[in-house]
């Protein structure tokens, strides 16, 4: 009766375990895709950054 339980038991914990690992496939994925999303946005800011301190020399507003 006792090998009943603790099997059982093993069971929802390997079905907790998958759970877990499924989950985590979705985070890491979705991760991911916010890494990008990150680095295309930071490179767009830095781009613009260029520009804006381009604009300023043009005008005068800080020194060269």
């Amino acid at each position: 009766m006792s090998d009943n339980i603790v099997l059982e038991h093993l069971r929802a914990i390997r079905s907790s375990v998958d759970r877990l690992s499924e989950d985590m496939q979705e985070v890491k994925g979705r991760l991911g895709i916010l890494e990008t999303q990150y680095a295309s946005i930071s490179n767009r800011l830095d781009r613009i950054d260029e520009r804006v301190l381009r604009i300023e020399k043009r005008l005068d507003l800080v020194e060269a």
